[in-house]
């Protein structure tokens, strides 16, 4: 039973799906050609274009399917509106999904895809990497295919360096190393350290970019402790805390900064924010700084699975797997990196890339995906975001005891770790 305190979409999906439904897979399914629906949160017109142009592809040799629809979503709103459409009873056939993956997979309003992609001629299930897969899987069984696995990387302004007279060496970069150029930037230029993109001092999960090579961790392996009060979580936080109030090094709160628009001298994101960039300055692409615990990669994904509440399972299952098999899978990682070992090349993701050079993508993506560790994800994430970040507003404070606060953070996520 999901308890009364899961996020809506855990909620709002067990009341809607069945088990029978769910075991069985056509239980729901209607007669007739269907019109399938799905959800995305890109507005990105080059994406759209590509994955309307797969579907009309697939529409062409299956009549059983009259319209494919590509529904995009304000990213900022995604979870909300998807988990209040399907309370609705309007869900979509097939939905990306990013942290709301563990709600969707423990409400079991997902269905199983491995059978289907496993039977699919010319799908080559073995092709995918294990690594990638683990986030959307239970118990053997995938539930989302992970069409998007971009590694976070550090950005960097080289302009911005040399104005002011610093110089760093890629192979033996370290935060601390990061901090103090970035620092040196900020004095000498006016100009902002380094960016921990979509942070903003609120989005905390994203400070596991950092707080991973202090060896910490937001909670147990098992998802049932909060560790935010480790000696590792205290070393990382006190980092952050002398940039933004000691050093400059990063922004403080209050003061924005755009990376790509030359604001800044690093930012880390993902490796799929390269289309941002502009050509307006000169840059560098690396793996992300070592950390006291040494070298690591940080990693976000997203998948997308078909929704068992579908009225037409049968067809949104076997337009996954057109979507996702090995030809369309390379045309997609022009935008996303995929998770076929096939396709994993520096070269193969450089083919249709007009920003990143091989070199660049076989550095920061390829080397990075078999060790990478996702962003903490976890069930109710809407919950455990908003309790820890208001824990967490007492840390960006220039007096702020930052033992006392972390401790403050396990005492309000914990309850919910637990359940």
């Amino acid at each position: 039973m999901i308890n009364a305190r899961k996020a809506l979409g855990a909620l709002a999906l067990t009341a809607i799906v069945g088990l029978s439904a769910a075991c069985s897979g056509t239980a729901a399914e209607t007669s007739g050609p269907a019109e399938l629906r799905m959800t995305v949160w890109t507005s990105n017109e080059a994406q759209l274009k590509l994955l309307n142009s797969i579907g009309d592809a697939y529409r062409a040799d299956h009549p059983d399917v009259s319209k494919i629809t590509f529904e995009s979503l304000p990213f900022a709103d995604y979870n909300t509106t998807l988990t209040t459409q399907i309370a609705g009873g309007n869900a979509p056939d097939l939905a990306w999904m990013g942290d709301l993956s563990k709600d969707l997979i423990a409400s079991d309003a997902l269905v199983g895809l491995t059978d289907k992609l496993k039977a699919t001629d010319g799908w080559q299930y073995d092709d995918l990497l294990g690594s990638v897969t683990a986030e959307y899987s239970r118990n053997g069984t995938l539930y989302a295919y992970p069409f998007s696995n971009s590694p976070f990387a550090l950005y960097v302004n080289t302009d911005l360096l040399a104005k002011a007279g610093q110089k760093i060496d890629p192979a033996t970069l370290t935060w601390d190393q990061v901090a103090a150029a970035g620092a040196a930037v900020h004095e000498k230029t006016g100009k902002a350290g380094f960016v921990i993109r979509d942070f903003d001092y609120k989005s905390w999960n994203v400070l596991a970019t950092v707080w991973t090579g202090f060896g910490a961790a937001a909670w147990s392996q098992d998802g049932k402790t909060c560790t935010f009060a480790s000696p590792e979580m205290q070393k990382a936080f006190s980092f952050l805390h002398d940039a933004a109030f000691t050093s400059k090094a990063m922004p403080s709160p209050g003061t924005t900064a755009d990376f790509f628009a030359g604001d800044a001298a690093f930012t880390i994101a993902q490796v799929s924010r390269a289309s941002l960039l502009t050509g307006s300055f000169k840059f560098g692409l690396h793996p992300l700084p070592t950390g006291p615990a040494g070298k690591y990669a940080v990693l976000g994904q997203a998948g997308v699975g078909v929704l068992t509440s579908s009225k037409h399972q049968s067809q949104a299952l076997d337009f996954l797997a057109y979507l996702t098999n090995p030809s369309n899978a390379e045309k997609l990682a022009q935008f996303f990196p995929p998770p076929r070992k096939s396709l994993l090349t520096g070269a193969k993701l450089a083919a249709n890339n007009k920003t990143l050079s091989a070199e660049q993508l076989q550095s920061v993506v390829v080397d990075q995906l078999p060790n990478a560790v996702t962003l903490p994800n976890h069930t109710s994430p809407a919950e455990i975001a908003q309790k820890g970040k208001t824990a967490l507003d007492a840390m960006w404070k220039a007096d702020a005891d930052i033992p006392a606060v972390l401790r403050s953070v396990c005492a309000a996520i914990e309850p919910i770790l637990a359940k």
